[in-house]
């Protein structure tokens, strides 16, 4: 097996852990994204110690490819984090969500 394919059984594994773990996750923000003011993607980091600590906390139950860089990208993709640039027209929709 290779470390691609331990990846996708390894969060298919993690599908009973994911049920009720939403509430969870958004109390590392306070259950409200985290509103970034980037002026390029340059400063867009890979990992935050809010992802730190949340990775930290998946893998203490269980999870597993749960890395730091990882867990930033999926708090970007779920909506935890808006790290669009100014310049982009949906920073400022996401930041009148609030």
């Amino acid at each position: 097996m290779n470390r691609s394919s331990q990846r996708v059984c390894g969060w298919a594994g993690d599908e009973p852990l994911m049920r009720g773990y939403h509430d969870k996750e958004w109390r590392f923000v306070n259950g409200k994204p985290l509103q970034n003011r980037r002026r390029s993607l340059r400063e867009v980091p890979a990992r935050t110690p809010v992802s730190d600590a949340l990775s930290v906390d998946l893998r203490k139950r269980g999870f597993r490819f749960v890395g730091s860089t990882i867990v930033y990208a999926f708090m970007q993709a779920v909506g935890m984090v808006n790290d669009h640039e100014l310049s982009c027209y949906r920073q400022r929709e996401l930041a009148r969500r609030r």
